[in-house]
């Protein structure tokens, strides 16, 4: 079973889901032992193809850590809080690639919004 951790010790992923609004930014850092690759690539994109069918759904890209990293960065796109946790909680749309997804993930995600700063980012 993948384990989960936290990336902000002071706002959890619950937390989040609980605020309203939109859009959100999903990244989530998945980290598998490096015999686990091609097995979370396979399950990562099963899982990307049943959440591109779902409402609120923008895009999302995954990175991969460089020089035979066996660390990833998954980056995805919501309408919204509410559409995110929709997909989210929704058993039957994840069900397929559950049990695809190696023992050894530790996957971290977090939803993020655009921050403004002034002269140099907009939201």
């Amino acid at each position: 079973m993948p384990k989960f951790h936290e990336l902000d010790a002071h706002v959890a992923l619950a937390d989040q889901l609980d605020e309203g609004g939109g859009p959100v930014i999903l990244v989530n850092v998945l980290s598998v032992d490096p015999g686990d690759v091609d097995q979370l690539l396979l399950a990562w994109s099963t899982d990307a193809a049943a959440l591109k069918s779902q409402p609120g759904f923008i895009s999302t890209q995954l990175y991969r850590g460089i020089a035979g990293s066996s660390t990833f960065l998954n980056h995805a796109v919501w309408e919204s809080t509410d559409h995110y946790r929709a997909a989210r909680l929704d058993g039957s749309v994840r069900a397929a690639a559950r049990e695809l997804y190696p023992a050894s993930l530790v996957a971290t995600p977090h939803l993020f919004r655009a921050q403004v700063v002034p002269g140099i980012c907009v939201a």
